[in-house]
């Protein structure tokens, strides 16, 4: 221990410390000996900075392995302004969107490492193939798990109503296409009238999956007022469509409780947004025409019943009317036979009742007061025989009562004198295992105690005996050669300067001769 512990402090002291930059030279010299060529690499683009006033391009790549939400590798990339101008426009032609966050490229670039800025990557090509393929790929998962989720006819499968006036309009609210919408609604050359409302989101960028989610969450809590929903890009480029393939907008529209129309503007591409809408127009000006054209035909097929209805009511009005002109002659015909024989029967009825009606109130006094001595009796008897038996019953219950409280409490008795008994006996049990249990411990660590002191004294005693400065009291010296103890005569040469180190300091000498010992 002692002779490393002297070999590492004499190697410290000679070797002389670098500066970073120093360091950092040498680190991107070997690099550009190890990484000497271009390589071509597949990574996520995190961030995208363009310099506009010097060209360049500066990018930060990721590397998200299997798992898509933890990075395992991060680096900056540059693509300077004389290869950015040519590369960013090749690749949105091809792609037809730029260089942006989220998407996937394969590019060729030369490793570089500076003294400041550290390691990076110089980009001085990219493959569009590669990217587009990605892209469609990313579709087709999209589309298969909206599919498996049963989300592609979830909306269309929704009635749209025959005239829906109330809208939930989500866009920009400053966009061309919102106010071309609202314009083309509200100023219709027929008069309809509409409840327009707006959803204020963004519908380009990275940021448009997010925002237009929420629009859609917030117009389907709001459910009850409105009819559909109404999804328009107002306006852009055509390669800002990208974001209404993002499964978060599908899900939304998949999910929504109300129809929901599509104008996202675009005349050629078919968006998975698209696809999963209840209706898709082309854009928010062909939405408008939609609604409109629709009232129209609503207008038109009310107009067609009315006049239906107005003539099919003419005729049975006229039908109506003969019919009623015959039940109505039918009817007096009727009436007079009806009452001429009234008449007669009343005539005979009222003859009868001048002799009978004496004899016959008489009778049915008699019978009332019958009746009425019956019904007295007969109360008078049930209400004494219901009174009895209540009271039977009443010493029933009071007797059956006392005994099962008598039984429970017996039976609760007896358990409580069990529990207590069964307490006191595993109470004993459990304080006599603890008085073994700590006396077994406390004589098996004193004795380990013992054990372990015993051994620490050897150690030491062991340790004290192999101390070198032990030896150098005791007269033996220790002879070094260029700072390493020597054991035999086969590693010192004549000239060699020698260290001996003895009990009261060091002697250095030089070797003038070497006698060797017969073998």
């Amino acid at each position: 221990m002692a002779q490393i512990f002297i070999r590492q402090t004499f190697h410290a002291e000679l070797q002389t410390p670098l500066s970073l930059h120093q360091l950092h030279q040498q680190i991107r010299e070997e690099l550009e000996v190890a990484f000497p060529e271009s390589y071509w690499v597949v990574a996520e683009v995190a961030q995208v900075t363009a310099d506009r006033r010097k060209g360049h391009c500066y990018l930060t790549l990721v590397d998200k392995g299997d798992d898509a939400r933890q990075i395992v590798a991060q680096a900056r990339a540059t693509i300077w302004s004389s290869r950015f101008q040519m590369l960013g426009r090749y690749f949105e032609e091809k792609t037809g969107q730029p260089l942006k966050a989220g998407l996937k490229i394969l590019f060729q670039a030369s490793l570089r490492f500076h003294e400041l800025y550290g390691l990076s990557l110089d980009i001085v090509n990219i493959d569009p193939n590669y990217t587009i393929g990605d892209l469609a790929r990313q579709r087709q998962e999209t589309l298969k798990r909206l599919e498996a989720e049963g989300l592609i006819d979830a909306n269309k499968l929704l009635e749209l109503p025959l005239v829906p006036q109330r809208l939930a309009i989500i866009s920009s609210a400053t966009a061309a296409g919102y106010q071309d919408f609202v314009h083309q609604l509200h100023r219709n050359s027929f008069g309809y009238t509409f409840q327009t409302t707006l959803f204020p989101a963004t519908v380009q960028g990275n940021d448009a999956p997010a925002s237009v989610k929420r629009a859609m969450a917030l117009a389907a809590k709001h459910r009850e007022r409105f009819d559909a929903i109404v999804l328009i890009r107002g306006g852009g480029s055509q390669t800002d469509l990208s974001c209404f393939d993002d499964y978060a907008i599908a899900a939304a529209i998949g999910h929504s409780p109300l129809p929901v129309l599509t104008g996202i503007g675009h005349e050629r591409d078919e968006s998975i947004a698209d696809l999963v809408a209840h209706t898709r127009l082309k854009t928010p000006t062909a939405v408008a025409n939609f609604l409109i054209d629709r009232f129209r035909s609503a207008e038109e097929a009310a107009e067609s019943l009315y006049d239906s209805i107005r003539m099919l009511s003419a005729q049975q009005l006229k039908l109506t009317n003969d019919r009623l002109e015959r039940l109505s002659l039918r009817f007096a015909n009727q009436t007079k036979a009806q009452l001429q024989t009234a008449r007669d029967k009343m005539e005979l009825l009222s003859r009868g009742l001048l002799l009978k009606p004496k004899s016959y109130l008489e009778a049915q006094r008699h019978l009332v007061s019958d009746f009425d001595k019956d019904i007295h009796a007969t109360t008078k008897y049930l209400l004494h025989e219901r009174q009895r038996y209540l009271q039977e019953l009443s010493v029933c219950v009071e007797g059956r009562s006392q005994r099962y409280l008598h039984m429970k409490g017996h039976e609760l008795n007896t358990l409580v004198h069990c529990i207590e008994t069964e307490a006191r006996d595993g109470l004993k049990r459990k304080q006599l295992l603890f008085t073994k249990c700590s006396d077994k411990v406390g004589f098996e660590t004193h004795k380990k105690m013992q054990h372990e002191r015993h051994r620490l004294k050897l150690l030491e005693m062991s340790i004290e005996a192999n101390n070198p400065e032990r030896l150098l009291l005791r007269g033996y010296t220790l002879t070094l050669v260029n700072g390493k103890i020597t054991k035999s005569i086969k590693d010192i040469n004549n000239g060699d300067v020698i260290e001996t180190k003895m009990q009261d300091g060091t002697l250095h000498s030089m070797v003038v001769n070497i006698d060797k010992d017969d073998e």
